[in-house]
């Protein structure tokens, strides 16, 4: 309970909540803009977080994180164009309420399903992070190698069907990770006699365009294919009244617990992805809608504007995100590409996450967990604000201009950090090599991984290496080093599942 008060003590600095709430802000408009997501916002804001101090600066990132799957919401029910990847199934009954004339009861079961998911998720990183924080000062250097190997093996929960694209993307991102100053050997490698390569490839451009300008240049792709072919919009659905009565609520309310849970337990596990939690609370809330309520007078069909079809996927995608943050607090591990960037942001003002982060840095440790409380709390009444204020506005921005705004705000703040032109080119270069991936379906989210564990993992086999005097046995040690054999044997076991499940699909249809 004293670390909890710690936590709200630094919170509720004035500054500090400020940045929270104007992050939830940000969040909202951000998310309620098609094209742009948690994850281009987060890219654009951390190099203007540099310049704050660090309690702030999380604040923020942590306000933008919570409101941008909340976001977007707002388009989908409105326009039938989901803001970000999270609101894709609630563009289906969201939009399907609107155009029978009750916008605002949709986007006031969205914003409130939000809310529950967010505070139920905020509650579980609340009591798991510190339990699993307690291995913290049973961690060294071989424990932390093995952890680095278990965050890579991550990439298989990253992937779909294609394994090999996955471990390119990897294998990319541990590659740009070793430009600059080996930490073995103190020698340059990899720079091409380039000085701005000494410290290595910056982060922060990298990342600006690897989603920023990546998501730039598909925005304009669309645009050119679509040229002559886009469906007028005729206006937006009127949002009319957004009170819900008690009986509805009351109904929702199973459906909330359900997604919230299975959000939670998505979330934990690391690389598993919110999508996976959005479909999967959707599938249940249809099996119960239609167990209770189908067939019913006054009833429609799922997927034609059911409060559950709402409900379902906003709970869940809320849940993951507090929840995704168990892994990267406790043990360093990003839960998906967002918390992944979330490592990035806490780098830049010199914390390492993982098991040492409660012990050397516990005010800011729970600072961020009790923020996400109340970012859920501050994020039900702004909601309501932004779809009554901001989102015509927003709509009403042609896509054309959105994508100079992008590539501005890339510029700016790849340019921001260091006042380096060199930087513009990274984020450039970037931008052009992350839309070819897209293209080619390679996915982000292990070279992601690849980049943050990159110097982690050189460090840490190195220093193991040293210690254990070049004997690669020390890492499965059962008895010097329990937990990183049981981490080791668990990234065996993340490799093998995808193998030993497609050896017995083939043996069952050669039966």
């Amino acid at each position: 309970m004293d670390l909890i008060l710690l936590g709200f003590s630094v919170l509720l600095q004035p500054s500090v909540l400020m940045m929270l709430v104007l992050g939830v802000f940000v969040g909202l408009v951000v998310g309620s803009i098609p094209g742009i997501n948690d994850n281009i916002a987060f890219a654009v804001f951390i190099p203007f977080s540099f310049s704050l101090p660090v309690e702030q600066a999380l604040a923020l990132m942590v306000g933008v994180y919570c409101a941008a799957a909340t976001g977007g919401a707002i388009p989908a029910i409105m326009l039938r164009v989901p803001g970000t990847a999270a609101a894709l199934l609630t563009t289906l009954d969201g939009n399907a309420m609107a155009r029978r004339g009750h916008a605002g009861r949709a986007l006031s079961i969205a914003m409130t399903s939000s809310v529950v998911g967010g505070i139920l998720s905020a509650l579980v990183l609340l009591i798991c992070a510190p339990l699993l924080a307690q291995v913290a000062l049973r961690f060294g250097y071989v424990e932390n190698a093995a952890l680095t190997v278990l965050g890579l093996s991550c990439v298989v929960g990253l992937l779909k069907n294609n394994i090999l694209k996955g471990v390119i993307s990897a294998a990319l991102g541990l590659l740009v990770a070793m430009v600059g100053f080996s930490q073995s050997t103190g020698f340059p490698r990899y720079t091409f006699g380039n000085v701005n390569l000494i410290e290595g490839i910056p982060f922060v451009p990298l990342l600006v365009g690897l989603f920023g300008v990546a998501a730039a240049l598909e925005l304009m792709r669309d645009i050119v294919k679509e040229r002559g072919d886009e469906s007028a919009q005729t206006g937006l659905p009127k949002i009319g009244s957004m009170r819900l009565e008690g009986s509805l609520l009351r109904r929702l309310m199973p459906t909330w617990l359900t997604a919230s849970a299975i959000g939670n337990f998505i979330g934990v596990l690391p690389g598993a992805g919110m999508l996976m939690a959005i479909y999967l609370a959707y599938d249940q809330a249809a099996r119960r809608f239609r167990r209770r309520f189908a067939g019913q007078p006054g009833e429609p069909e799922w997927g034609q504007g059911t409060p559950e079809g709402i409900a379902a996927p906003e709970a869940a995608n809320n849940s993951v995100t507090a929840s995704s943050m168990v892994p990267l607090l406790s043990l360093g591990i990003p839960g998906n590409s967002t918390s992944a960037l979330f490592i990035g942001a806490m780098a830049l003002h010199g914390l390492v996450p993982g098991p040492l982060l409660f012990t050397q840095n516990s005010g800011i440790a729970w600072m961020i967990i009790v923020a996400f409380l109340a970012c859920n709390l501050v994020m039900w009444p702004l909601a309501f604000v932004v779809i009554r204020l901001v989102s015509g506005t927003v709509f009403a921005i042609p896509r054309s201009v959105m994508v100079g705004v992008i590539l501005l705000l890339c510029v700016l703040g790849a340019y921001s950090d260091g006042n380096n032109l060199f930087n513009v080119w990274v984020a450039l270069v970037a931008g052009v090599v992350a839309y070819v991936m897209n293209r080619a379906g390679i996915p982000l989210g292990p070279a992601i991984l690849g980049l943050v564990l990159g110097a982690q993992m050189e460090a840490s086999f190195a220093n193991s290496l040293l210690i254990a005097r070049g004997d690669w046995l020390v890492f499965i040690d059962p008895v010097a080093h329990p937990i990183s054999a049981a981490m080791i044997a668990v990234s065996a076991l993340m490799w093998l599942a995808p193998m030993l499940g497609s050896l017995g699909r083939r043996i069952a249809k050669a039966r």
